[in-house]
């Protein structure tokens, strides 16, 4: 039985991702930033969660990198 109280645990990125992974815009090569759990596209000036390891590449949900 889990606590109410517990704060989940990030499931890890397995970085070979990146291998695959392209920008769903741009078509270019993506960065990986594991402190905010994001990779991202420097092309687009987007950043793409990354949700119990599994990366949202939906326009919709990315976060526009600051200036």
């Amino acid at each position: 039985m889990s606590d109410a109280n517990e704060t989940p645990r990030q499931t890890p990125f397995d970085r070979r991702m990146l291998e695959a992974l392209i920008c769903p815009l741009t078509q270019t090569t993506l960065s990986y930033d594991a402190e905010r759990q994001e990779l991202i596209s420097k092309a687009a000036n987007l950043a793409f969660p990354i949700r119990n390891g599994i990366p949202i590449m939906l326009e919709d949900e990315a976060r526009v990198l600051d200036a």
